[in-house]
């Protein structure tokens, strides 16, 4: 599984806006010039990151963007979800989900299980750990 471009340009804006915490606002010109991201992509997901209630915009002389929470309080999970929806490995688990093998498939009722795991260890990566600390691939041993 691979996320999308534009779900990968979301966690590099939001990692380049979360360096403007602290009363700070920036803008989408600003996040574009320094993560070396198109414009026009940035402007996108400024739009679509604001939606999701992850970026608050002001306008006036003293507007600009800003974290709508702190950094610690948003995950990874949470950006991705604010770019391509609900975390899903499959279509079939969804209401609308057009499936030829579902009346025989002995998959589907695992699959919320799996990508609730998925979304739960995407959901322990904050925006301030992907500031501060370089994530190790190894897990513990207990």
């Amino acid at each position: 599984m691979r996320l999308s471009n534009l779900a990968d340009y979301a966690v590099i804006t939001m990692s380049a806006a979360a360096g403007h915490c602290g009363g700070s606002r920036t803008s989408a010109s600003e996040l574009a010039a320094e993560t070396g991201l198109p414009k026009p992509t940035v402007q996108k997901l400024v739009s679509k990151l604001t939606g999701a209630g992850l970026l608050r915009s002001e306008r006036g002389a003293h507007g600009g963007l800003q974290l709508a929470r702190p950094a610690a309080a948003i995950t990874v999970a949470d950006i991705v979800e604010a770019v391509e929806g609900p975390i899903a490995l499959t279509a079939c688990i969804d209401a609308n989900g057009d499936c030829d093998h579902e009346a025989r498939c002995s998959m589907k009722p695992h699959w919320p299980v799996i990508n609730d795991a998925l979304r739960s260890a995407l959901a322990e990566i904050t925006l301030t750990q992907l500031r501060t600390e370089p994530l190790s691939r190894e897990k513990e041993v207990a």
